[in-house]
């Protein structure tokens, strides 16, 4: 079993905000308590469709490089891909995550979790924050459903409160996974939850509640963006993960982190990019 990262502050800060703009007090009740909030509409039924024809696109320019990358390989290119830059700074999303993080708020990573018709790869047990070398602790994921998302196709299921019980020993699994953690739920810890999502809503949930999905065993195609954001007094421990960091509101005064201006085109070269990270 492995144990936490000493250079990395894991632990959950509730988050303290009185007033909310555009989150219900319930629900920041709610982010508090249970590690998730859900379900938030987004995009219309027009920009479903742009979104989902925009993941099309990327899914067959990669291929175009024969490089072996699969459906999950679309990973930090806010700072490459327009369309990606323009969701992270959406305002819609951002009025939402900021009600959570705070005025000043830092994209720094996105991923595409594409699970094809009948994938049998699973989303092992796993806490995000327990992958990254930023620290603390405070980053909130927006998942945003670019196909419908159910218990059917294997929607993101959470364990609600997990996020309050610090650092949690793993194991490497032994699963046909797209990422190497697996956490031993406990008897003790509440039943999983689908976060289960029509095209265009979003979940918003704190980076060390425990998640995961299992493999996709039905005939429809789940495919999410996640997208990263924290206060700007987040650092990264290592300085390439600050690379393809967007200020997407606000400001960064302690200049923890690229404000990497939006890209002209879609630049799906490896080239220097950050390594992978973790996902759901």
């Amino acid at each position: 079993m492995a144990g936490p990262r000493a250079d990395v502050e894991l632990d959950f800060k509730p988050v303290d905000n009185p007033s909310p703009r555009t989150l219900k007090p319930q629900q920041i009740q709610q982010y508090n308590e249970l590690g998730y909030v859900h379900p938030f509409q987004v995009f219309n039924e027009a920009e479903v469709e742009r979104n989902r024809a925009y993941l099309e696109y990327l899914l067959a320019q990669m291929k175009t490089h024969s490089d072996g990358r699969d459906s999950y390989a679309l990973n930090c290119y806010q700072g490459r891909c327009e369309g990606i830059y323009d969701v992270a700074r959406d305002p819609r999303i951002l009025d939402l995550v900021e009600d959570i993080v705070g005025p000043n708020i830092v994209c720094w990573a996105t991923h595409y979790f594409v699970k094809q018709p009948y994938d049998p790869k699973a989303v092992a047990w796993h806490q995000d924050a327990s992958y990254w070398p930023i620290t603390p602790a405070r980053t909130v994921t927006v998942w945003l459903a670019i196909d419908d998302s159910s218990a059917e196709n294997s929607a993101m299921q959470v364990i609600p409160r997990t996020h309050n019980l610090g650092h949690i020993d793993w194991k490497k699994t032994k699963r046909d996974a797209v990422l190497d953690q697996e956490i031993d739920l406990k008897s003790e810890w509440d039943e999983p939850v689908s976060l289960e999502l029509e095209a265009g809503q979003i979940s918003l949930h704190a980076d060390m509640i425990v998640h995961g999905s299992e493999p996709n065993r039905s005939a429809k195609r789940r495919a999410g963006l996640t997208l990263r954001y924290c206060p700007p007094e987040v650092r990264p421990i290592d300085p390439s993960w600050a690379v393809e960091s967007i200020i997407c509101r606000g400001e960064d005064p302690h200049g923890h982190w690229a404000d990497t201006p939006r890209p002209c085109g879609n630049n799906l070269s490896l080239g220097d990019k950050p390594k992978a990270i973790g996902g759901n």
